[in-house]
This record gives C-alpha cells, structure tokens and sequence, in this order.
C-alpha cells in the first residue's frame, strides 16, 4: 500500500463574493489573524506527513507561489535587525526546495476539473485533496486522522460532519454504514439532495484521500450540476469499483469561502490564542453591548 505524500489544493477561484477585496488579492491569500486561508489549510496537510503540495492555479494567483518561496530580503532584514523569532517562524513555515508545484486550470470548469489538472503531478498515487476555503480547528488535524485511517483501510476516504438535518440539502451528504477502525463504510453520496430525502446529516467538509484511479474517471466525466465536471459525480462511478470510508471529524470547520464564514474564523482563532484571547473576549463583549447595525445605502454590497 502506498504511502499518501502528496496533497492538491485547488486554488483558480475567483473569489466573487469578497469583491471588492479580492479584485487584486487571491482570497486565498486573506488572513484569519495573522496567516492567509491557504497557509492554514498547507500546514494542516504538513502535519498529516504531506511531502509534496500541488497547487491547481488560476490567473492573477502568482502571489500564492511568492509566499512559498523564500524572500531573502525579508529574512535578511529579520535577521539583521535581531527578530530571530520572527524568522524563525516563517523559516518553519517555509516548504523545502521541491516541495511545492503549481499548475493551470486555465478554465472554470469545477471541482472535478481543477482535481484532473494535477494528474501528472499526482501520478499513480494516493494522494489528499484539501479544499482551501474550508479551515479546520482542532488539537489533532483533520488530515491527519484520516492519514491514520487510510493506512487502516487502504481505500478512499472522505471526511464528514453533521449539520442540522433541516439543511442538508445544502450540502453533499453521504450514507453511513458500518463502523470499521475509526470510521465507517460510506454506502453512497448524493450533491444537494432533495429535502426530507438525504440518507444521513453527515456532510462533505472538503477534505479527501483518493486513489488514483479517479483520474481516468474524470477524463471523461460529463458536465453535472452548474455546467461543470463534479467531482462527487466522479467519486459515485469509482465507489462502484473501490470502497469508500468516512471520518467523522468532530472540531470546528469554518467556511471561509463566505463572508460570515471568514469572520466566525478570524474570532475563533484569535479567541483560540493565549496571547490574544483575554483582550479579544472583552473588546467581543463590548461590541455586543454597544454596536448596532446601521442602515447604510449600498453597505450590503
């Protein structure tokens, strides 16, 4: 059984509903406390023993590459100035040459699409898919665990949570089977499902091991849902070939593809902080007391 070393990140979406911010900047790259989006989520697979991060790009998205790459001028500055922890941080941070690959999508064409582009990068492998706009807070990562349960079980895995049965046709929702290890046989997955139909309430969270055989699957997948190459269409047609497992994450996943999404992450990780949680749960406590919504013409948008 092969070991999972390498993690794709599909990074080519335009970020339109953080307009205007993202008009110039990746959203990928705004940050919750003091690390962009993407940071979080390239740590969380560095944690799992991820040894090769494949980034799936789009234009206007160089930015990303640069704060991967080493800036000598910064570190020189750091050092000569004495701000070796400073340095010290971002060195830690900092992927081993190689470590990295980008790669163009070039068109919109979906999830699905985005994950066929890094193909040859993959190779025949196993390999994680980590989806940038949704970050993880836990003591032990997501990721992680569910390296643990693939070397259980050697097959696919899909990370899961429950959500409110009444909004479960927001989501892809998966049907649950029998426990095995520390997860569970998935019996099937439906995108969006009808409501008062959905065969559990546990929805996909964005995180994925797969065999490499979902590649010839999405060579020549058909456009589903939005116009666009799904990859859960993908995953249906391999679950016919290979088992599925789940893992049922129990921390906290924040959307940070939405606006409220963002903000719930940015308060939840400075208020998960030592150093920062104190002033932050005062000045909360204030703008709960003293702030209103003020009616401003075009302030929604």
């Amino acid at each position: 059984m092969k070991r999972v070393r390498k993690a794709v990140f599909p990074v080519a979406g335009l970020g339109t509903r953080f307009l205007p911010a993202t008009k110039a900047i990746p959203k990928e790259m705004l940050t919750v406390v003091d690390r962009p989006v993407i940071q979080y989520v390239v740590d969380e697979a560095r944690d799992a023993g991820i040894e090769h991060f494949i980034f799936v790009t789009g234009r206007n998205k160089a930015v990303i590459e640069d704060h991967f790459d080493v800036q000598f001028e910064l570190y020189d500055t750091l050092a000569q100035r004495g701000k070796d922890d400073q340095l010290a941080r971002l060195q830690r941070l900092q992927p081993a040459p190689g470590q990295t690959s980008f790669t163009r999508q070039q068109v919109p064409m979906g999830l699905g699409h985005a994950v066929w582009c890094a193909r040859e990068l993959v190779g025949d492998e196993p390999f994680a898919l980590l989806l940038p706009d949704m970050i993880m807070q836990s003591e032990k990562s997501c990721m992680k665990d569910m390296v643990e349960l693939y070397a259980e079980t050697g097959n696919n895995i899909i990370a899961v949570q429950e959500c409110d049965p009444a909004e479960a046709h927001k989501y892809g929702i998966v049907g649950r089977g029998e426990d095995t290890h520390h997860g569970f046989r998935i019996t099937g997955m439906v995108e969006k499902p009808k409501l008062g139909t959905a065969p559990s309430n546990l929805f996909i969270n964005g995180r994925y091991i797969l065999q490499p055989e979902i590649f010839g699957i999405l060579e020549s997948q058909e456009r589903g849902a939005g116009n666009e190459i799904q990859l859960t269409d993908a995953m249906l047609k391999l679950e016919k070939k290979q088992p599925f497992y789940g893992y049922h994450y129990k921390g906290r996943t924040f959307d940070c593809g939405s606006p409220e999404g963002f903000v719930e992450a940015n308060v939840a990780f400075a208020l998960w902080r030592s150093d920062m949680n104190g002033s932050m749960a005062s000045v909360i406590r204030t703008l709960l007391d003293e702030v209103r919504p003020v009616e401003r013409r075009g302030a929604a948008s």
